[in-house]
């Protein structure tokens, strides 16, 4: 294979509508930068992961990781979403660039992703128009940070509302509106269960003022357009 032939970077693709990753393949590959680029394609967590030890394995390296967030879970490894391969990512390729690409827009969401991740791009999935496409590609492919307007209005609602809360904060609020059992919560995030339990009386005591139900926690957190 000659040089100019050689793929120049490797590309990951995580979206769990076929029509979407085609898409977005489409369009970076329109890129000049991106003429001999290698991309990797997944359509749910077990693919994707499978795509990026892959990579690993061959001693090569991905300069670039496009993922949604709400994709079929790889129960056998405990990845239930694309911020658990961001963090997959992260470990394995530190200086790959990850952009969020998300219908998720809340503010607890946006929260969570952003303290969990630091991507160097996060753009609400309705923000996105195939004309920005490529500005927000070069953008981060010259070292910048880019977020979208939804997601920075997210930001400024949990500013404005002076909420202030950690990773897991975020997550543990998640995980409950999803239905999840608070007894059940360590099975999802690395804190034990007192841990947890404080964690709740802590947004309690910021959202409702005192303690109360975790019924409580979520409808006064959606009431205020956290959630």
């Amino acid at each position: 294979m000659s040089e100019s032939n050689t793929p120049n970077r490797n590309i990951l693709i995580v979206d769990d509508h076929p029509i979407t990753v085609d898409g977005y393949k489409t369009l970076l590959n329109s890129i000049k930068s991106n003429k001999n680029a290698m991309y990797h394609l997944a359509y749910n967590c077990e693919e994707a992961y499978k795509k990026i030890i892959s990579v690993k394995n061959f001693n090569e390296t991905l300069d670039f990781a496009y993922l949604d967030i709400s994709i079929p879970p790889y129960e056998e490894m405990k990845i239930t979403s694309g911020c658990d391969l961001a963090k997959i990512i992260r470990d394995c390729f530190p200086k790959c660039k990850i952009i969020i690409l998300s219908m998720h827009k809340e503010p607890v969401w946006v929260d969570q992703i952003l303290k969990a991740i630091k991507p160097e791009g996060f753009i609400a999935k309705t923000d996105l128009k195939p004309k920005n496409f490529s500005k927000i590609f070069l953008d981060i492919e010259s070292n910048e940070t880019v977020y979208s307007s939804a997601i920075l209005e997210a930001l400024k609602i949990m500013k404005l509302k002076n909420i202030v809360w950690g990773e897991y904060d975020s997550k543990i609020l998640q995980l409950l509106e999803q239905g999840i059992k608070t007894i059940n919560l360590p099975n999802y995030i690395p804190l034990c269960l007192s841990a947890i339990e404080k964690r709740k009386a802590f947004m309690k005591k910021q959202l409702l003022f005192n303690s109360g139900s975790d019924k409580e926690l979520i409808d006064e957190a959606k009431k205020l357009g956290l959630l």
